[in-house]
């Protein structure tokens, strides 16, 4: 069963940022998941948003949407994001 990486992202390092943006497909790809929502805008219907960018991704599991998390690949881009932005990573599925 598919499992989604749901993110919610505020960035404050516009450019080191975009370093981290390069790096993540490759890490994804390789765990056999596929970027769904990748950016923005976000549209609110109800509630509030107050993040600059939303990112969806499928896997086929959530074993293996962990796999992809706790990868050194993900891992080395991760580090970079953590200087750039703050996040809340979630799995759902």
């Amino acid at each position: 069963m598919s499992a989604f990486v749901l993110v919610e992202v505020n960035i404050q390092d516009p450019a080191v940022y975009e370093e981290y943006k390069k790096l993540t497909p490759g890490s994804v790809v390789a765990y056999g998941g596929k970027f769904v929502i990748r950016g923005n805008p976000v549209t609110v219907l109800e509630g509030a948003w107050e993040y600059d960018r939303m990112v969806l991704i499928e896997f086929p599991s959530k074993e293996i949407a962990l796999e992809w998390y706790n990868s050194k690949e993900y891992v080395a881009a991760r580090k970079i994001r953590e200087n750039a932005a703050s996040a809340n990573f979630f799995i759902v599925g």
